[in-house]
């Protein structure tokens, strides 16, 4: 069994090209790789300082156990560090809190190096990796809230945390060592190749990333947040160990992310608290939608003095504004005109950035102007309905330009969508 003694003798006789061996804590690895180049991360967000896949191995006197893996890209320079912390022996268990495939990439290939490792999992996370690996024959221990695993003088507590972001997700907390494994949690896209906050020069950078990763990550399941801060309300940590960027030490960073992760994820204060906050968003081609929006807002708002109705054009409008106040609203209004037999890309656009938790049974109305055919309302329509939103029946959509009557019935649509709101 290695320990952290062992390895400092060892370490004299090994050669240069061994990877380096870092600590979190007495008898806990780091075996991360880093990835400074990477600029867009799944997709969904931007990475101008690259990430890591963080892992972590933690060492008992009876057991080891991996904490998940890294990307497939990094599966031979992470085995490489494993094999370093090893030493000749192997591992026990991989322990899986979450399994995208930036943090199972590398499973099948330890699986070929040590056959005989027991992976220890959520009971989602189990489904999960069966369809990443395409394996039937992986050895899995379900796991629950609560459950433990004792790897001798160490004890790995698991924390079922569904939806920080995946329902597979769970922390792992190690209590004599007092490090939390957060998964997703916490983390960041920034590529500290000294692996702990103290050592990030570039502080402000490092903090606008914390946020950025929260907007783009954690920033749908701000209940789910929440929820996950609570349980570790009681815990004594020193030491968070995300799967991505820095980890966060007692005393530099650790106390500031769990404070702005709760801020961040607490609902909006609204300036009249029982009023609704109704967000309209439109895009206008020779601005006849952009009249049915203005005509729409009088109607609300004289139906419901008190409401705060905020109207947005959709080209005028910088997207992360959008996003945040598409997800903050308490109900939303839709504008697009039809072209090419459908809504405009910048609506779409402005959709998938939509919270697809929490639109649920949220109110949703549609309008537009049309030249021929008329479809950018029915097909929104039927996208929100997809999500399950609570769309509002009538739908209004004028042919071309707008006659007084038409602007007279908008007012008075945006006071029927008031209405429903307030249950009269």
């Amino acid at each position: 069994m290695i320990t952290k003694r062992d390895h400092n003798r060892k370490g004299q006789a090994m050669k240069k090209s061994t990877p380096q061996i870092s600590f979190v804590a007495p008898d806990v690895f780091v075996t991360s790789v880093l990835n400074p180049s990477m600029r867009v991360f799944d997709v969904v967000m931007g990475t101008k300082y690259g990430t890591s896949y963080n892992s972590y191995l933690v060492s008992g006197t009876t057991k080891t156990a991996l904490i998940e893996t890294s990307h497939a890209t990094f599966a031979t320079d992470w085995l490489e560090k494993v094999e370093a912390v090893l030493a000749g022996s192997a591992p026990d268990y991989l322990v899986m809190n979450h399994n995208e495939p930036d943090h199972s990439g590398a499973v099948v290939a330890l699986l070929e190096h040590y056959p005989d490792v027991e992976i220890v999992i959520s009971a989602a996370g189990a489904i999960n990796l069966r369809h990443i690996t395409n394996r039937t024959d992986l050895k899995l221990t379900v796991v629950k809230d609560t459950d433990s695993l004792d790897l001798g003088g160490l004890t790995l507590h698991f924390m079922m945390a569904p939806l920080l972001h995946w329902p597979d997700t769970m922390f792992t907390w190690l209590p004599e060592r007092k490090v939390l494994f957060s998964c997703d949690f916490l983390g960041a896209h920034f590529c500290e190749p000294r692996l702990f906050d103290h050592a990030v020069v570039y502080r402000r950078a490092f903090t606008a990333e914390i946020k950025n990763y929260f907007d783009s990550i954690m920033g749908p399941f701000k209940p789910f947040v929440l929820k996950g801060l609570d349980k570790l309300n009681d815990l004594d940590i020193d030491f968070i160990c995300p799967s991505h960027g820095p980890i966060l030490t007692k005393g530099c960073e650790l106390e500031n992310s769990l404070q702005r992760y709760r801020e961040w994820a607490m609902p909006a204060q609204k300036d009249t608290p029982d009023a609704p906050h109704i967000a309209l968003f439109y895009c206008s081609a020779y601005g006849n939608t952009a009249k049915l929006a203005q005509q729409i807002t009088r109607g609300v708002t004289e139906a419901l003095p008190a409401a705060q109705v905020d109207s947005y054009n959709l080209v005028e409008t910088e997207p992360d504004i959008l996003t945040a106040k598409l997800n903050d609203a308490d109900a939303l209004l839709i504008g697009s005109p039809t072209i090419n037999r459908d809504a405009l890309p910048v609506v779409w656009e402005l959709l998938a950035g939509i919270d697809a938790i929490n639109i649920i049974k949220r109110p949703v109305a549609l309008f537009g102007s049309y030249g021929w055919s008329g479809e950018a309302v029915p097909h929104l329509a039927q996208r929100f309905e997809d999500l399950k939103a609570r769309v509002f029946e009538q739908k209004f959509k004028v042919r071309f330009v707008p006659t007084d009557a038409d602007l007279e019935a908008a007012a008075g649509f945006g006071r029927d969508f008031a209405a429903s709101l307030s249950g009269h």
